[in-house]
């Protein structure tokens, strides 16, 4: 029996809606804010759907060599990939921005497994969840940084 799993973070940003998705829908700059991400073979700029590019993922067990798949976009809103593992099914990587003042937006950052092999334990999701936080940390300084410069 499968498992259906999300994750969903979310952080304000004083940046452009399209600035923040264009940023992290480069996945070029995942190494910038993603520690799991160990290197990524893609053009560096932001993808749109049915493009394909191959990360280095590391996991506690080791690395993992992750094909991605692009299959939405919509500019300065929305941005979908999606691979799998053997380990955890189906990965969706879903990044959505809204507007929300002038040079002003929310990023929300949606992990989904929707066919997961098992649930993970409470002490997964704990670290899911530290680890996410880095990443919405490290992306809003990163975009914030790059609009000043």
């Amino acid at each position: 029996m499968s498992e259906h799993f999300e994750l969903a973070t979310d952080i304000e940003i004083d940046a452009p809606a399209a600035a923040v998705l264009d940023y992290v829908s480069n996945p070029q700059s995942w190494r910038e804010w993603m520690p799991a991400t160990h290197e990524i073979d893609c053009p560096d700029r932001p993808l749109r759907a049915g493009e394909t590019f191959v990360e280095q993922w590391g996991t506690r067990q080791g690395e993992v060599q992750l094909q991605w798949r692009v299959t939405d976009r919509i500019d300065g809103e929305l941005w979908v990939a999606e691979t799998e593992t053997p380990f955890t099914g189906p990965i969706v990587a879903r990044y959505e921005v809204s507007t929300l003042g002038p040079g002003r937006c929310r990023y929300v950052r949606r992990i989904v497994n929707p066919a997961r092999p098992k649930a993970p334990t409470e002490e997964m999701v704990a670290r899911m969840n530290d680890e996410a936080q880095v990443c919405l940390a490290n992306i809003k300084r990163n975009v914030e940084l790059a609009g000043k410069s």
